[in-house]
């Protein structure tokens, strides 16, 4: 079923909704979830609590694509049920790894989801990544949108995980030098 269909059934306030967008989008949804909470638990309740939220948001809202839509709920979701589990201690995770790369671009103080809010901010991020080369921006986005390791970003690309790191170095050198350039960023 497409978005539009499914959509509508949230309007409709028709139970199927949830069923369908499941069968759409539930693998890819639990495969954010995963790649943030790092426990197939956790993820689930996250995708599930996403599809409470969606029933809850159409209406009003009518997303142009439910997929992304989806996507950021069960990606925020799964953010702070993340930082609730490690609000103690903060290592070892691949999470607390993205979330520490993206920190040297930032002010101190701020969390990487409170610079995100930020409506400016978030559109110059969206325009940095739109102008990266192609592979670049896979790169980038998998990295710190989808929290893929390394090593996985290494085989799916045929690269060292040490080229996909000088990569996505290089990628947040160019980033901070923006971030400062426009005045989000004291250097």
């Amino acid at each position: 079923m497409d978005d539009g269909k499914i959509k509508e059934l949230f309007k409709k306030r028709d139970a199927d909704a949830i069923k369908a967008a499941e069968a759409a989008y539930g693998a890819y949804c639990r495969r954010i979830a995963e790649n943030v909470c790092r426990d197939s638990r956790d993820a689930e309740e996250c995708v599930n609590d996403a599809y409470f939220a969606v029933w809850n948001s159409i209406p009003p809202k009518d997303p142009s694509s439910l997929k992304l839509y989806l996507a950021r709920i069960v990606r925020n979701l799964a953010f702070n049920r993340y930082n609730e589990s490690h609000a103690e201690k903060r290592g070892g995770g691949e999470t607390a790894l993205v979330l520490d790369e993206l920190a040297e671009c930032l002010q101190s103080g701020e969390s990487v989801e409170d610079m995100a809010d930020r409506r400016q901010l978030g559109e110059l991020i969206r325009n940095f990544v739109k102008e990266l080369p192609k592979k670049e921006r896979q790169i980038f986005v998998l990295r710190y949108f989808y929290t893929e390791s390394l090593a996985d970003l290494a085989k799916r690309f045929s690269m060292t995980e040490n080229n996909v790191s000088v990569t996505l170095h290089r990628s947040r050198k160019k980033l901070k030098e923006l971030l400062i350039k426009e005045g989000f960023y004291n250097g």
